[in-house]
């Protein structure tokens, strides 16, 4: 070849070489990368398909890799993506975010730091229901912002039940809204659905600041939004959305923060002046419930026709209250603080009307295994014990 000719394309070919280096620098998405990453964001969207349009959690064997996939949609929330608990809330939080939450901590910070109290057996229910979508567990605080936890919350626009569906979306994921019956207020087939929804979300957005914007205003706001700004990162584009939108995700990490930081922090600059009418402040080190009392307030009347029974195990409030056909502010009434008790304790002395205590102990092992499958995720625990009404006898403990 002609040397004349040689050099300049060697030169075109060095350039052409670097050009591309910088190009995929610029957009810190190298080729190969950038392969991997479409395989993995369509294998997800493929799992997520596959749960919406069968409205049932993923196999198993998908579970786990899944949340691994879900994980990183904090990527703007957290440098390690997700929530640790053994560092600093301060030192793993995107800065954006202590200031963005300030007034709204000051305004609910005692609000919530009450409900770490009241609120666990409504967590541990969720959570149950979320892991088995391969979801992050945090997901849970925003039945917390939609209707601080309560089956009856109802919004002026007709959202319903703890994750505020309207009926219309509730249908499209599974739940039954008629005259007759709303499954909206069903808190196992409504968190149910809501992952559903979540995971719909997700989908379309890969960033659960993003979905939880979305929650509040429609995802068509948060595409404008993407599109006025240039950007998908939220702290980019927050401004181009609605008000409230954006104070919708404040809320979120504001509720985080309080019920995952607030109590291993050194130093609290987003709690200070933050009290409640007892004079209560959160302070650092192991978390005590300042509110909780463990001696039940019954008239004359409830007290005369009341059963105990000491039980043990992983029962939960909210599925002995379900199979009981109890109000769970009535079961929890008879029994203050059942779930933190009983899960710190090993074991409860119960206390249920004679009624309902005869119920209690003829479907203990259904009860039970509601219990522990809701927990696991798992398949029924089969009990090889015949279910027999007891006879009554006042206040007498008995052993389960």
């Amino acid at each position: 070849m002609n040397r004349k000719i040689f050099i300049p394309l060697f030169v075109l070919l060095l350039a052409t070489i670097s050009g591309s280096k910088l190009f995929a620098q610029k957009d810190h998405k190298p080729a190969d990368t950038a392969i991997v990453s479409d395989n993995l964001e369509k294998e997800e969207e493929d799992i997520i398909e596959d749960i919406i349009k069968k409205r049932v959690p993923p196999q198993k064997d998908k579970v786990e890799y899944f949340s691994q996939v879900t994980k990183y949609g904090f990527k703007n929330l957290f440098s390690g993506f997700s929530y640790n608990t053994s560092l600093p809330y301060t030192s793993q939080v995107n800065p954006y975010a202590e200031s963005f939450m300030q007034d709204y901590l000051k305004a609910h910070g005692a609000s919530l730091v009450k409900m770490k109290g009241w609120a666990q057996p409504y967590f541990n229910l969720i959570e149950s229901i979320l892991v088995q979508y391969g979801l992050p567990r945090e997901l849970k605080y925003v039945a917390v912002i939609e209707s601080n936890l309560k089956t009856a919350a109802t919004s002026g626009v007709g959202a319903g039940g703890p994750w505020q569906f309207m009926p219309y979306t509730a249908r499209d994921y599974g739940l039954t809204v008629n005259n007759y019956i709303d499954e909206r207020r069903d808190y196992y087939k409504s968190t149910h659905a809501a992952a559903r929804y979540l995971l719909t979300l997700y989908r379309q957005l890969h960033d659960w600041l993003l979905v939880f914007a979305a929650y509040n205003g429609g995802p068509g706001r948060v595409y404008s939004a993407m599109k006025k700004s240039g950007s998908r990162n939220f702290w980019n584009l927050q401004y181009y959305l609605p008000q409230e939108s954006r104070n919708y995700v404040k809320k979120f990490i504001a509720t985080h923060y309080i019920m995952e930081g607030s109590d291993k922090l050194n130093t609290q600059p987003s709690l200070s002046g933050i009290t409640d009418k007892s004079g209560f402040q959160p302070n650092p080190g192991p978390y005590t419930d300042p509110f909780a009392t463990n001696k039940p307030k019954l008239n004359d009347q409830e007290n005369a026709d009341v059963e105990i029974l000491a039980v043990s195990g992983k029962f939960n409030s909210l599925v002995i209250a379900k199979n009981l056909s109890m109000d769970i502010t009535v079961f929890n009434k008879y029994n203050p603080n059942f779930d933190m008790m009983l899960s710190s304790n090993g074991n409860y002395d119960m206390r249920l009307p004679a009624d309902k205590m005869s119920l209690f102990v003829s479907n203990k092992y259904q009860i039970l295994n509601e219990c522990v499958q809701l927990m696991l995720g798992d398949e029924p625990i089969i009990s090889p014990v015949k279910n027999t009404a007891p006879k009554k006898t006042k206040t007498t403990k008995q052993k389960v």
